[in-house]
Parts: structure tokens; C-alpha cells; sequence
């Protein structure tokens, strides 16, 4: 089976951890040795002047080809306007593309096409498969829905995405459920759960994750890993660590919110008991959560966040928001607890568990389900029922 995926989340040599959770996948789906797979990941740059920038001077000096392990990511370019231009993204992506597929196509006909993101991946995945009339099949993660799903500009084009694609996938049964919302037959939808790197996320050795990042052996810690928006709640953590004197916070990613988090810890007084790590390579994730007693998370909305499943892995529990894929994921009370987005309650939950703190065994067998050879397996799955319609 020959298979063109679009992705205009993948990682590079510029941008590691962007989209690492695809390319997980995708090596995957590579190692099985039954697919043939061509991964696109479009790269948007801006005109002159801004393209002169430093982040866009680097995206512009990627290789157009590359070879990433088991997969050859090809990365045609196309023009975009940051911040104001995002509705017209998905058509700027399509022509980009299409000549490309065309070629490729002409070669060596493809079976479908996929998208791993719903916007703007996925309205230039069906105006792909439209042109070459293939099947089309589109993935949705979270924010592709709930951001652009809900925003002026792009909403339509995301509703008319849904409705024309072949078929849908989630990653959570509430993703699919706001998909459905959308005006598509819910069973058009299949939940494709992540994956997990079960070899390297494992409990670590908490004292010596703790002296490899410098941090005290007898304080309670709380990591939190995510970009540094608003929709992750990092602010809500900071706030609750106010209301337990004892503990350090641990703070991985970066993000247009690192400013203002840190003039919040400086407001609070908390800037001796927080920890902002940057960017993390995300093979060094395991020994952030593991040194940690409790994954928090007041996320404003996800799919089913990697990082839930990781920390279960690391043997860490979670604090996070009732949204429906934690309810999906935290089915058992020692893997975590559930709470408003406010202060008081996060820091309810969170002295609790450390009163109580159940064994890293007993929370790491909440990520069991999850490995990356059983997700590759179900997409594949995925695609070869599409193919065979």
C-alpha cells in the first residue's frame, strides 16, 4: 500500500520536539515494511521582510528532502501570513503540494491520502485526493478542533473537511464527539489513540533524576510540560504552588507566555521554588516527570494529551481538568485526579495525593495500552480498509 500523509506538524533539525508525537508514528508505520509511505511536511514562510526573521531564516534553510530515520520527510514550501493570513493556509498548502503528488502520483499511483492534523492539513488533504481521486482521511488531535474548528476563516473550512473526507480519526472518544458536532455521522469517526516509546518512558530512579536536574531530595515536586499558552493553564499550577509552601515546580517548554509566567512567579514571591527548563529534548522527558511526585496540567482543552500517557509511564500520577479525555484516560483514582481550573482545587488535589501517593507501579499500568507498534498497527488498518473500499 502506497500512502502520501501531509503534516505540517513534524519535527526538525530547527524545531526538535514540533510534532515529535507524528513522527513517532510514522517511524512506526515505517518499521513494518508494509507501507510506502511518501511524508510531507509542508513548510509555510512568510514574505519579505518578515521572512528575514531568525525562526523563518531557519525553517528557510531546511533541506527540502531529508532522510529521518525510516522515513524520507519532503518539505515543499508554501507562503503564509503569520498571525492574520491562517484562514487562507490550507489552499496556499493544496498548491504547494499538488504538483508534487501529481508527480509522485504519476510514478507510482498512491492508495489515499492522510492528514495527521486537521487544519490546515486536512482541507489540502481532500483537495488532494479530489485532484487525483483517491480516499482521504484526516486525523484530529485536539486544539485542530477545538481552535480552528470553532474560528472565524476556518471553521467552515474545517466542517466542509470533515463532511468530504472518506473517513475520520480521533484521538479521544469526546474529540470524536466534537467532530460529530460538526454535522458528520458520528460513526464516520474511528478513535486512534497515541502511542507510547515504551523504552524510554519508564520509572526512572527518582533520586538520581532529582540530582540530574538539581533539584532537592526532600521536597515535593510538580512538573508541568507543555508550550507556555494559555490553553495549557501554566498559570494555574504557579498559583496553586502558592498555596503549598513545601513544593518546587517544574516547568518544560517554551512559549509566548514565558514572560508573563515569570512576572506571575515574581508577583507571587515564588521564583526561588520554580524551575523553567525551556525546551526539553523529548528523550529527556522521562527523568523531568520521573523526579517529579505529580504531573500537573490545567489544559483548557486536548484530545488525549501525550504528556498524560507519559507521566502514567514515568509512574507519576496526574493532576489535570475534567475534560473527556482525561476521563477517558484516568479511569482508575490512583492515576490521578480531575479539577476545576482554579487554584484552590489543584492544590486540593495535588496535597492529597502527596498524603497518599500511590506506588509508580500502580500508575505506571495506567499507560499499558499504549506503544507506538499498536498505534502503527491500527492505522495501518485504518488506511488498508479505506484502500480496499
Amino acid at each position: 500500500m502506497r500512502v502520501l500523509s501531509l503534516s505540517t506538524l513534524y519535527p526538525n533539525d530547527q524545531t526538535p520536539n514540533f510534532g515529535i508525537f507524528v513522527e513517532r508514528q510514522m517511524q512506526a508505520v515505517a518499521a513494518r515494511g508494509d507501507v510506502d509511505l511518501v511524508m510531507v511536511n509542508p513548510i509555510g514562510l512568510p514574505p519579505f521582510p518578515i521572512s528575514l526573521h531568525p525562526r523563518y531564516r531557519a525553517l528557510r534553510s531546511l533541506p527540502s528532502i531529508e532522510q529521518r530515520g525510516a522515513v524520507q520527510v519532503l518539505r515543499p514550501r508554501f507562503r503564509l501570513l503569520p498571525r492574520i493570513g491562517g484562514r487562507f493556509n490550507a489552499a496556499a498548502e493544496a498548491r504547494a503540494v499538488l504538483p508534487l503528488a501529481q508527480r509522485l502520483h504519476a510514478e507510482a499511483p498512491f492508495d489515499l491520502i492522510d492528514a495527521q492534523f486537521f487544519y490546515p492539513d486536512g482541507p489540502a488533504a481532500v483537495s488532494l485526493a479530489k485532484a487525483l481521486g483517491l480516499p482521504c482521511s484526516i486525523k484530529a488531535r485536539g486544539a485542530d478542533i477545538h481552535h480552528w474548528g470553532t474560528s472565524s476563516g476556518t471553521s467552515d473550512q474545517v466542517r466542509r473537511a470533515a463532511q468530504d473526507a472518506t473517513a475520520l480519526l480521533a484521538v479521544s472518544g469526546g474529540l470524536a464527539d466534537d467532530i460529530a458536532a460538526l454535522g458528520v455521522p458520528r460513526s464516520k469517526v474511528t478513535i486512534h489513540r497515541t502511542g507510547l516509546d515504551r523504552a524510554v518512558f519508564c520509572p526512572r530512579d527518582k533520586a538520581q533524576s532529582r540530582d540530574a536536574l538539581g533539584l532537592p531530595h526532600d521536597r515535593p515536586v510538580l512538573a508541568c510540560v507543555g508550550a507556555l499558552i494559555p490553553r495549557k493553564g501554566q498559570r494555574y499550577a504557579i498559583e496553586a504552588l502558592a498555596q503549598l509552601p513545601d513544593a518546587i515546580l517544574v516547568l518544560a517548554g517554551t512559549g509566548p507566555d514565558e514572560a508573563e509566567l515569570k512576572a506571575l512567579a515574581d508577583t507571587l514571591e515564588l521564583t526561588d521554588r520554580i524551575r523553567f527548563l525551556g525546551s526539553v529534548p523529548h528523550g529527556d522527558l522521562p527523568v523531568v516527570l520521573s523526579a517529579a511526585d505529580i504531573f500537573v496540567l490545567p489544559t483548557a482543552s486536548e484530545g488525549l494529551a501525550n504528556a498524560w500517557v507519559e507521566a502514567l509511564a514515568c509512574g507519576t500520577p496526574v493532576v489535570t481538568t475534567p475534560i473527556a479525555g482525561a476521563r477517558e484516560l484516568l479511569t482508575n483514582p490512583a492515576w490521578g485526579e480531575m479539577v476545576a481550573r482554579d487554584k484552590l482545587p489543584i492544590a486540593i488535589a495535588i496535597s492529597q495525593i502527596l498524603a497518599d501517593p500511590p506506588s509508580r507501579k500502580t500508575v505506571a499500568a495506567g499507560a499499558a495500552p499504549f506503544s507506538w507498534e499498536k498505534n502503527a498497527e491500527a492505522l495501518v488498518d485504518h488506511w488498508r480498509h479505506l484502500a480496499a473500499k
